[in-house]
């Protein structure tokens, strides 16, 4: 429910997406949202103002001079109490006219009548690839980013039209993932966050390996998190089956040695550092080349293991190292056992949990630990738990000293 007590406008153009924007009102709903539909005349050639209304349990107005509003002014009165204004779709002669300032129907009113400072803009285009590509929509566009709208994609892919490229409106709960971002504070922005998460899985033969139960929903949510607040985010999973959260950059590893390959190459580029996977501690010295066989005698097989590099550390010896925080899954002693991870590693803050509540679970109670205190986060889902670190590392990095 992170759209909870959010009142959203959500216009509709003349665009074959519109038919989209009936499942985005239910998404929308779905996350607390309140939605109140503006269609556009050419958006009536796609959805009914009764559709509208019957998903979301508000008249959907259409005329400018709508007389059930107050005075008669919809373009004044529907935007005093909103807190954004969603157009999707939105094409390209609508966003023409916003960049222009023009109003000649109700939904162009609201966008320029509305109080900019509480009330933002949200504009997710939907068109034929060389409309959006054209210079015109790509100036316009410019300057509704100038103006302070954020635009939402487009995606690329196939078209209505039968023709494939960049102008497909962003899928629902895509557009609700950037609604939510957009209410986020942005207190990482301009700065470059890299996250590990998920399990490592180090071969024994070719179908067999040491991994862990580590689901990478902790990582995953930090990555949104730090991408909500504004960071430039790159993600570097093990295996998971985990979608990528919007806007995030995804590198995809299995072993300790490629996560701390493919970690080293941008560490030193990063502002922050939140290493969340959970690294296989050793591997097999020498894997086997072939399947070992159930048949084969037990005395015919050894394994000799060796300890998987600690990236982490890697990380914070660099000479001027990143803000790094780790995480400390551990089954008793969580903060004696965090404070002695954090002081072996030089690290400035470290986050413990207990492991058998929180791997795999969709919530967990955290511990922020540093050298000098610890607080504890209560429970509560990863994506909550996610922004509150985000939040703590915010606040920190002023004072860090790369």
């Amino acid at each position: 429910m992170d759209l909870r007590d959010r009142k959203i406008l959500l216009g509709i153009t003349g665009g074959v997406a519109a038919y989209k924007a009936c499942d985005l009102a239910r998404r929308l709903q779905d996350q607390g949202a309140q939605v109140q539909p503006i269609l556009t005349h050419g958006a009536l050639h796609f959805v009914t103002p009764i559709m509208l209304q019957a998903l979301t349990g508000r008249p959907a107005y259409v005329e400018l001079w709508d007389e059930r509003l107050d005075q008669a002014m919809g373009h004044i009165m529907l935007s005093r109490d909103a807190h954004a204004l969603l157009v999707a779709p939105a094409t390209a002669h609508f966003i023409a006219k916003l960049a222009q300032g023009l109003c000649d129907d109700l939904l162009s009113s609201v966008a320029l009548a509305r109080q900019r400072e509480s009330c933002r803009l949200l504009v997710a285009p939907a068109m034929n690839v060389e409309m959006w590509e054209h210079p015109a929509t790509q100036r316009n566009v410019r300057t509704l980013e100038a103006d302070g709208a954020v635009i939402l994609g487009p995606a690329a892919g196939d078209q209505a039209c039968g023709e494939v490229g960049s102008g497909r409106l962003l899928e629902p709960l895509e557009i609700v993932e950037e609604v939510i971002a957009a209410f986020q504070p942005k207190c990482l922005q301009g700065r470059r966050v890299l996250v590990t998460a998920g399990p490592t899985f180090e071969p024994i033969d070719p179908v067999r390996g040491i991994t862990n139960r580590s689901s990478g929903k902790m990582g995953y949510a930090i990555a949104r998190a730090a991408r909500e607040a504004g960071a430039e985010v790159t993600l570097v999973s093990g295996p998971t089956r985990l979608p990528t959260p919007r806007g995030v950059r995804r590198l995809d590893v299995t072993t300790a040695r490629e996560m701390q390959d493919a970690v080293m190459a941008h560490a030193a580029s990063a502002d922050v550092f939140v290493a969340v996977a959970a690294v296989a501690d050793w591997r097999a010295e020498q894997p086997s080349p072939a399947k070992l066989k159930k048949s084969t005698p037990a005395e015919a097989v050894t394994l000799r293991f060796v300890p998987n590099p600690d990236i982490l550390a890697a990380v914070a010896a660099l000479p001027s190292p990143p803000f790094c925080v780790g995480f400390a899954a551990e089954t008793e002693r969580l903060v004696e056992q965090a404070r002695a991870k954090l002081a072996a590693k030089r690290l400035p803050l470290i986050v413990a949990n207990r492991a058998e509540d929180a791997i795999g679970a969709d919530d967990s109670e955290l511990i922020l630990v540093d050298e000098r205190s610890s607080v504890t986060l209560p429970r509560a889902d990863k994506l909550e738990q996610a922004r509150r670190i985000v939040a703590e590392i915010a606040a920190r990095l002023p004072a860090f000293n790369r």
